[in-house]
């Protein structure tokens, strides 16, 4: 019985970690609210219109270093527009 409790436990924690890496959060500090980038999400949504090209191309998922610039002007807002995404503050910021 101990055996199959650390073994749940262990799957638990193991789908844990896998999910979280695939979730990131973005501007902790912005008075507007943080911004939760969920990449999977994102790449079933974007894969057929650009391929997350503005992103990372066709490597595997990497860091970018995302500031207010960078998400308004040449990621995350353009990418939104073209895809009916939201782009109003309150439909990414989440206070």
């Amino acid at each position: 019985m101990k055996k199959l409790i650390v073994a749940l436990m262990l799957v638990a924690f193991a789908a844990t970690t896998t999910m979280a890496a695939d979730v990131v959060i973005y501007g902790k500090d912005c008075k507007k609210g943080a911004v939760t980038f969920n990449h999977k999400m994102h790449g079933e949504k974007v894969v057929d219109s650009c391929k997350n090209a503005a992103c990372h191309g066709d490597a595997a998922p990497t860091k970018i270093a995302v500031n207010k610039k960078t998400a308004h002007g040449k990621l995350c807002k353009v990418c939104h527009k073209k895809n009916a995404g939201p782009t109003k503050c309150g439909g990414c910021h989440i206070k």
